[in-house]
């Protein structure tokens, strides 16, 4: 029987280097730290690449979901580096990364009839590993703007609209999903609820009203707030309004690395 050749292993004279090359969007339970429950099982779509050099044909895309499955009752998430580490040695490489995005999920507390309900928030986690584990957290977050210019110039009412804001952050000590999401909505005309009666809309319309903010006004507040917490490094905010009068969207972006002097 003729000897089968092993066609990814082959030697590549193209001399081209392949930064990342891995498997995209596979679909994978994981465990996160959850402040309240203390931890919460998810669905995540994980993005898991390596570094391939200019001399190997191709890369072994199976050994990426073979080492994903030591991880399968583990809490993921606190296990990276050793996840990033083992896929550095199955796939013989210098540079590991994975992309992690995934629901989460908050008990939110109606204002006024304290109605309990569930409200997901987009997150994720970016990490790398060579020879330093590097990671990056990410969270999504819906909320409410009420224009100021609109409140100024009308004698009735003024235009609100749902906003996301997105917030990136490297850090060097552990910060829970909720802080970076309360931080948010402390920023907001208003925050949103996956549940309200009709006295928590009238809470939240005038609590809206009394809090007027521009997509700029978003950015500049959750930026004064992420300078004062020591524990992040860097971070990135981009704030996203869905405009009701307009058929175009508003954006705001700060970006700051406070490593730099």
């Amino acid at each position: 029987m003729k000897d089968k050749i092993d066609i990814q292993s082959l030697e590549d004279k193209r001399n081209v280097m392949i930064n990342k090359v891995g498997v995209k969007n596979v679909k994978y339970p994981i465990i996160v730290d959850d402040r309240e429950n203390k931890l919460q099982t998810t669905i995540a779509d994980l993005d898991i690449y390596v570094e391939l050099p200019h001399h190997h044909r191709g890369t072994h895309m199976s050994r990426f979901l073979e080492v994903l499955n030591h991880f399968h009752k583990d809490n993921f998430i606190q296990r990276l580096p050793e996840f990033l580490a083992e896929v550095k040695k199955a796939l013989n490489a210098d540079y590991a990364y994975v992309n992690i995005r995934f629901p989460y999920f908050m008990k939110k507390t109606a204002p006024i009839s304290k109605t309990n309900s569930l409200l997901s928030y987009n997150c994720s986690f970016q990490a790398s590993l060579n020879e330093e584990f590097k990671m990056q957290i990410g969270v999504e977050v819906p909320i409410t703007t009420l224009c100021p210019c609109s409140k100024e110039i009308s004698e009735n009412g003024a235009h609100s609209q749902r906003s996301i804001v997105n917030v990136i952050i490297s850090y060097h000590k552990f910060i829970w999903l909720e802080e970076i999401i309360e931080l948010v909505e402390s920023c907001a005309s208003c925050e949103i609820y996956s549940l309200l009666k009709r006295v928590d809309e009238k809470y939240v319309t005038e609590k809206a009203y009394d809090n007027p903010r521009f997509v700029e006004d978003i950015v500049r507040e959750v930026t004064l707030k992420l300078q004062k917490d020591e524990r992040v490094d860097w971070f990135k905010v981009q704030s996203e309004n869905y405009e009701s009068i307009h058929n175009h969207n508003a954006y705001a972006c700060v970006e700051h690395d406070k490593r730099e002097k």
